[in-house]
């Protein structure tokens, strides 16, 4: 069905307007030019009566076109005009009743038409909400105005600031909707609900005249000063939090029609802003990253995996256990005792419970889960699985004994993936004959909460088998990466020289907790210390081995990771790192590490001229996040992803790379390939190889070309060469 918007008149005098624009309805310049029109011929027609507006197709509306955001010239630029002539001229000041007849869901844009007619009617389970701010953009059809009154200004601050959507029931107790019909009956409903409005006996509401939901505008003011110190405080590059709040108190203090105008001028301002831009990319970067070249568009079909068998318990194992079941996957989790297999199971249920207690998770659901979970010590149950992660700890001999053993007892259907982070899958698979069915399935911890998923192939993984995994992956809710093999495949591998410099920064004399704060002052959540002390110091000195031996001419070889070891240390494990962690409270610089510290540069005597260097935390910030990039260019220009943009994804969801920056690759392209470049050269010839910019960088910056749009035509080649 093409996109239109229709009108069908009744003979009870109801005019039916429906949009019409598969799958999810969504609304662009041209749809809203057809509504006016459709509206003013229904107020024109003596025959109507009233108007009931709806969607076709079992939704109402997804939203205003995002694409529109990316051509902010176009569509967006005249959205202060059109949010006030619709919303307040042709539908909440229409001579006739409008009546929103919503089913499936009412999001964004769509939510704010339903907000501007005079009366809402919703089928049960219907979708609302504002989710605007997650793309950097605030409701831009009158949401900020509208919402407050109808719901409340406490309830509104919360759907729009943390973008969170109500079913239509809590709608109702909200007073957002004003009745619940069957999906059968919503027409029907809603046309009857529109006459009785027409002939007085039921009230004709303007969401804009209201002030019954408001409150006194002391304590309307004062939750608005709570909210803005709760986005400074939380997101502060996000300037889209302060923008909302700006619009809706403008409403408040000065009446809707202003508030209409402060709304318009705000979204037209920041449908312009580099946080819009980066968001937006995002947005379409991570609904591409499942679109596989030779795996999705070739016409395989998925096969079903119901059952999976997970080696190992800890606290991957026992995350990616917690989010298969709680997906409706049969798990069978296998340790090497009952100690280990009892530790692991109550780990599972420790993740279940702390989801139920946070809300995220019914206790219904959650029981349904625990007993799709069972615990085993050897292998008998594994020839009935569809699938096994193995996520015992980076150890290749270990593993790759495993993987002799599970070609043994396994089916020869059954895939046989590893949660290793770093280690090349061909040296753990190459004691099998089943290289064909081996793939990595990289979760990042906790499992069951971060949404990225990395599959790892290898030239001989079958496609089939991809394709399976992408589907576990979907199953789970998880954003998949499908990537070639590597040492530390696309994420870890990237992110290897985020992990390193800052350990030649601290032998070059720089604070280490300096390090840190200008890290998270750039947006991380965490500096690259704090995030060893959370994975722990053996696994950092297991990775930067695999590196190491990989990488020889770009490893900073590090003492202090061993003397940390040595010392008692193993990060946040058993409370001892960098940081001092203590139940209940944040981790804060330990002054005892100094001492460590101090051993590691006198073994290493590398300072100049034995002093510090003197640096600014825009230079550490660079020093450490440029060979980063450096890195990610030779990912690309290796094939290892199939589009620069995965690497956005997957630097944001693996990594937490500040989302409002788009992205590594992305962010990169605002810095300037040729900036990048002269930057690593000035720092190599200073500190050494670790900072030699690449091929691939260097030809860019010659050139003058961005470092991701470039690459697209080689990439996919490489791509459709070996994906």
């Amino acid at each position: 069905m093409a996109m239109a918007v229709t009108m069908e008149v009744g003979n009870d005098g109801v005019a039916v307007i429906s949009i019409s624009n598969p799958p999810l309805n969504i609304i662009n310049a041209a749809m809203l030019a057809a509504l006016k029109e459709k509206f003013g011929e229904a107020t024109r027609r003596r025959d109507v009566k009233a108007i009931v507006l709806t969607g076709k197709g079992g939704r109402f509306s997804g939203g205003f076109d995002i694409n529109a955001f990316q051509n902010p010239s176009g569509d967006t630029s005249d959205r202060a005009i059109e949010s006030i002539d619709l919303v307040l001229n042709t539908i909440e000041d229409c001579k006739k009743p409008v009546v929103a007849a919503i089913e499936g869901l009412a999001l964004g844009g769509g939510l704010e038409l339903a907000m501007g007619c005079h009366a809402r009617i919703a089928a049960s389970k219907t979708q609302l909400g504002l989710p605007e701010l997650t793309l950097g953009v605030i409701p831009g059809l009158g949401g900020t105005q509208s919402l407050p009154r109808l719901v409340g200004v406490s309830k509104a601050i919360e759907m729009m600031l943390f973008s969170k959507s109500i079913m239509s029931e809590e709608g109702k107790l909200l007073g957002l909707i004003d009745e619940i019909a069957t999906s059968e009956e919503l027409v029907r409903v809603s046309r009857l609900h529109a006459l009785e409005i027409s002939d007085g006996c039921k009230p004709w509401v303007r969401s804009l005249h209201r002030t019954d939901k408001i409150g006194s505008l002391s304590e309307a003011q004062e939750l608005l000063r709570t909210a803005r110190e709760q986005a400074k405080r939380t997101a502060p590059n996000m300037p889209q939090h302060l923008a909302c709040l700006d619009a809706v108190e403008e409403g408040l203090l000065h009446g809707g029609y202003k508030g209409l105008l402060k709304e318009a001028a705000v979204s037209k301002e920041l449908v312009q802003s580099n946080t819009t831009k980066a968001l937006t990319h995002l947005f379409f970067a991570q609904r591409a990253t499942a679109k596989v070249p030779n795996i999705t568009d070739v016409g395989l079909k998925p096969n079903h995996v119901k059952k999976v068998g997970i080696i190992g318990g800890g606290i991957m194992g026992s995350g990616i256990a917690t989010s298969l079941i709680l997906s409706s996957v049969t798990v069978f989790l296998r340790e090497i005792n009952s100690e280990y297999l009892l530790k692991g199971m109550k780990t599972v249920e420790a993740n279940i419970q702390s989801l139920v207690a946070r809300g995220k998770v019914t206790l219904d659901k959650a029981r349904k889960a625990l007993s799709m979970l069972e615990g085993v010590s050897d292998y008998s149950e594994f020839k009935e699985m569809d699938m096994v992660i193995e996520a015992v700890i980076e150890d290749s001999p270990l593993k790759q004994e495993i993987f002799s053993e599970l070609e043994k007892v396994c089916s020869s259907r059954c895939i046989l993936a590893t949660n290793a982070s770093s280690i090349d899958l061909n040296v753990i698979g190459e004691k099998t004959k089943s290289q064909d069915r081996i793939i990595g399935a990289h979760f990042f911890s906790p499992a069951h909460i971060m949404p990225l998923l990395e599959i790892i192939r290898t030239e001989k993984t079958s496609p089939q088998v991809i394709l399976d995994l992408l589907t576990v992956g979907k199953i789970m809710k998880k954003v998949p990466i499908v990537v070639l093999n590597c040492t530390g495949f696309a994420v870890n591998r990237t992110f290897f020289p985020y992990t390193q410099i800052p350990h030649l920064l601290v032998h070059l004399g720089v604070d280490l907790f300096r390090i840190d704060r200008a890290i998270r002052n750039f947006g991380f959540p965490l500096g690259p210390f704090q995030l060893q002390d959370l994975g722990g110091f053996r696994l950092v000195k297991a990775s930067g081995k695999e590196y190491e031996n990989a990488f020889p001419d770009r490893t900073f070889r590090s003492p202090l990771t061993e003397l940390l070891l040595k010392n008692g240390r193993n990060g946040k494990s058993n409370g001892k790192g960098f940081y001092v962690h203590e139940k209940g409270s944040k981790p804060k610089p330990d002054p005892s590490v100094l001492p460590i510290v101090d051993e590691s540069r006198k073994f290493m005597n590398i300072m100049p001229g034995g002093k510090p260097i003197s640096v600014t935390d825009e230079e550490i910030t660079e020093m450490v996040l440029f060979p980063t990039i450096n890195e990610a260019c030779r990912v690309l220009d290796e094939g290892v992803v199939a589009r620069a943009s995965d690497l956005d994804v997957a630097s944001v969801l693996g990594m937490s790379f500040p989302s409002y920056r788009g992205g590594i690759m992305f962010w990169a392209d605002t810095v300037g390939s040729k900036h990048i470049y002269l930057s690593l050269k000035k720092l190599s010839e200073m500190y050494g190889s670790y900072f030699k910019p690449s091929s691939y960088l260097e030809e860019r910056a010659m050139k003058g070309m961005p470092l991701s749009v470039a690459v697209e035509a080689k990439s996919s080649l490489k791509s459709n060469s070996k994906l």
